[in-house]
């Protein structure tokens, strides 16, 4: 029997005289998650300082709340950036201890040889602490009609995927390894890819199925 004041957790079955009642997550039919791929010169804050255009200024109007952004893109990287009204979501998203993948394109000045590689899977100490890529993909087909470009002789392609979110981690990285990284863009968050044909600026609304699921 239920007391007053009782709270029931979400999936709890909830009987009335032996019948099953229908109930929902409240927070889930108010979430909303958008989907934008940043261009560059865009900052990830809801102000700049310096007067530079923000990502927060191409979004719709939320039906409720405001949008909480999820990670964070510095100013000359492009990509996926998630967006919610859920602050528990996004928490729960750039927590550390979640461990969520974020997987990146990378274009790099020269080649790196394959102990360089192995020097990036195994861990690099920066001054915020160890930081590795926990895989270093070549890519041979830069995703050019999302706008990254083309690759050229002097360049070489890489997927690389981590499961942190510092500052430059990607760029730092790369740094002290000797490379230097001429474009960056984020490709994947979790299990949320950046779909092909949206195109830098644009945003689109999850569906409340895959917002329910991520």
């Amino acid at each position: 029997m239920a007391e007053l004041g009782e709270r029931a957790e979400a999936g709890a079955d909830i009987q009335l005289d032996g019948r099953p009642l229908r109930h929902a997550d409240p927070s889930a039919s108010a979430r909303e998650v958008l989907i934008y791929h940043k261009p560059a010169s865009e900052v990830t804050t809801r102000s700049d300082p310096q007067g530079r255009p923000t990502v927060f200024e191409r979004l719709p109007t939320p039906l409720a709340g405001r949008w909480v952004v999820i990670g964070r893109l510095d100013v000359n990287t492009t990509g996926l950036l998630l967006f919610t009204t859920d602050g528990a979501l996004a928490h729960r998203l750039m927590h550390p201890s979640s461990e969520i993948e974020r997987e990146y394109l990378v274009r790099l000045r020269g080649t790196p040889g394959a102990d360089v590689l192995a020097t990036l899977r195994a861990g690099v100490m920066l001054e915020d602490g160890l930081a590795k890529f926990i895989s270093i993909e070549p890519s041979r087909e830069p995703l050019v009609d999302a706008g990254v470009g083309s690759a050229t002789g002097s360049h070489s392609w890489w997927r690389v995927v981590l499961c942190e979110g510092r500052n430059r981690e990607v760029r730092r990285l790369w740094e002290a390894a000797g490379f230097e990284v001429s474009r960056l863009m984020r490709i994947r968050f979790a299990s949320v890819e950046l779909p092909r044909d949206l195109r830098p600026g644009q945003w689109r609304r999850m569906s409340a199925t895959d917002a329910l699921a991520l």
